[in-house]
């Protein structure tokens, strides 16, 4: 069996398919070391997997994201850079703390090139495994950073393409700027996909072919899975005031905003609740990170802090979320229909998604939010009895799958030297 060390960074939505990718390797008797911001420390380890501390404060990065960059295909990943650069050599240490021993490396988006240049090290194989649909280009659809553009094949490659220039050319600067300091550091052996790379590193989206399809132009390399989801750890139960709650009148609308930290919030909060109170819904607010703020509630609304989704959404009437992939994949699955809110990064992507496969309204911009608009999306949500039945139809399918058993199936052939792309031995 193989001893895996799995890499990621950033909110809980891209830490938790992690953990669900690392139970399923360790199901299939390989040993997992998941490498998370320390705030992740309890998480991971509730559910019996190895941990291993990453520097730095994954919420000031949303902030930033949120505040700073909003949805700017170029503020973004200047954002990013700046949040990295100050943690980049003590990451670097860290994720080579992190593998050691390791047979196997499995990296997320952030961590892409730090775990590529780890395997390249330690002559081992490795995985990008992504939330994200990033680094394999495609004439079928744009790059998620402009969701709503359709100019036909030639311009979606061309976004993708930039994209991925977007984002090497930052991890070089960046890594040239360490090296200038640091003399001992290697250079970087080159991007890790496509026909340039001598060793190819196999992609694998934890994405759902039932709402993305796998365009024909990608290379064999590149696979979805499904979505890779969490069940709530052993022992769970919800909190009595949540159980009362639900058991006394209709389902209610959820509103929550996951990880996202704005200064926004107050205004977040203020329009959720005028919105329920003129649809006269009942309302579930999940607090999160600081997308929603405590204060004075009507007796109809009720406000906790984290309840695993996916036995949350299942009970409620519709959805109001920020749009995190990890929280569209649980709404998807529930069968309930959503609109997202979005503020960064793929979050607009996906509230168009929703409106593409018939299971919600247009997303609305953080930015653009009022009570009307948020109005007119819950009554959406909760009397368009097409939408519903494409919700739960939907939710059928997504029940169907086993994202996480196919991850492991694939990442297994690769190793057995199945696979396509050749390890770094």
């Amino acid at each position: 069996m193989t001893k895996f060390a799995i890499l990621t960074y950033g909110t809980r939505g891209d830490v938790q398919p992690y953990i669900a990718l690392g139970l399923a390797l360790q199901r299939a008797g390989h040993t997992v070391r998941l490498a998370a911001p320390e705030v992740f420390r309890d998480l991971v380890t509730g559910y019996g997997l190895g941990f291993h501390p990453l520097p730095g404060d994954p919420g000031d990065l949303m902030q930033q994201a949120a505040d700073r960059a909003g949805s700017s295909p170029i503020r973004f990943p200047l954002v990013v850079l700046q949040h990295a650069l100050p943690l980049a050599l003590e990451m670097l240490d860290s994720v080579r703390e992190a593998c050691q021993g390791a047979e196997a490396i499995v990296h997320s988006l952030l961590l892409t090139v730090v775990g590529h240049e780890m395997a390249v090290e330690m002559q081992v194989p490795d995985f990008s495994a992504l939330i994200f649909l990033t680094f394999a280009p495609t004439s079928a659809f744009p790059a998620q950073i402009l969701p709503a553009v359709r100019l036909g094949g030639t311009f979606n490659r061309l976004t993708h393409a930039g994209f991925i220039q977007l984002f090497w050319q930052a991890n070089r600067l960046a890594y040239a700027f360490l090296r200038r300091k640091n003399r001992q550091l290697p250079p970087l052996s080159g991007w890790p996909f496509g026909p340039a790379s001598t060793h190819p590193t196999p992609i694998l989206y934890a994405l759902s072919p039932q709402i993305i399809s796998r365009p024909a132009d990608w290379g064999p390399d590149v696979h979805l899975t499904g979505y890779w989801t969490l069940a709530p750890e052993d022992g769970w139960s919800p909190p009595r005031v949540l159980l009362e709650f639900l058991e006394a009148g209709p389902a209610p609308v959820f509103v929550g905003f996951g990880s996202l930290i704005t200064a926004k919030a107050s205004h977040l909060t203020e329009v959720a609740l005028e919105a329920l109170a003129r649809t006269g819904k009942r309302g579930l607010l999940v607090r999160g990170w600081g997308g929603i703020q405590d204060r004075n509630l009507p007796g109809d609304v009720l406000a906790v802090d984290e309840v695993p989704f996916e036995w949350l959404f299942p009970r409620m009437a519709a959805l109001v979320h920020h749009g995190g992939v990890g929280t569209t994949a649980a709404g998807l699955r529930s069968g309930v229909p959503a609109v997202v809110v979005s503020s960064t990064a793929d979050q607009p992507y996906w509230g168009y998604q929703l409106q593409r496969v018939g299971v919600g309204p247009p997303p609305i911009p953080l930015k653009r939010l009022t009570a009307d608009r948020l109005v007119t999306a819950i009554e959406q949500l909760t009397s368009d009895e097409g939408m519903r039945q494409q919700a739960a139809r939907l939710g059928r399918l997504l029940h169907d799958e086993d994202g996480v058993g196919r991850a492991v199936e694939i990442i297994e052939r690769y190793l057995s030297g199945a696979g396509c792309a050749s390890a770094h031995r």
